[in-house]
């Protein structure tokens, strides 16, 4: 259980990790992993627990049932040993770093931006 939902952590694959994103489709776990193994952290990803099941609603009489929903698409977990590890601190503190050595910032880690550009505040970004 987290102290708040600011830092939140849980077991990870029977290991302690602090949870850097929920719910994140495979490319972003490859995204996540990049940066976070880039700057020293052991990286923990596993399934995400499917969602609940909402029941359909049940066909009026004389109506034909409605196909079934698609499944939803397979989504991760991303974690860290560090339990310490904390993503709004570590980029508004300007703890990570790009592979190229530029201080992540917030819409690099949203995937926004391909370059981090951390000579604009986030303060002034404008998003495209």
């Amino acid at each position: 259980m987290a102290i708040n939902q600011n830092h939140p952590f849980e077991e990870l694959d029977g290991r302690r990790c602090a949870v850097a994103e929920r719910n994140v489709l495979p490319e972003r776990v490859e995204f996540l992993k990049y940066i976070l193994e880039g700057n020293g952290y052991t990286v923990m990803v596993v399934p995400s627990p499917p969602p609940k099941a909402v029941p359909a609603p049940k066909p009026a009489e004389g109506e034909e049932s409605a196909a079934e929903p698609p499944p939803p698409p397979t989504t991760f977990t991303v974690g860290v040993t560090d339990v310490t590890f904390n993503m709004v601190n570590a980029i508004f503190g300007r703890l990570l770093r790009s592979p190229e050595g530029h201080v992540v910032t917030m819409a690099y880690w949203q995937q926004k931006e391909a370059v981090s550009n951390d000579e604009v505040p986030y303060y002034e970004y404008k998003a495209k």
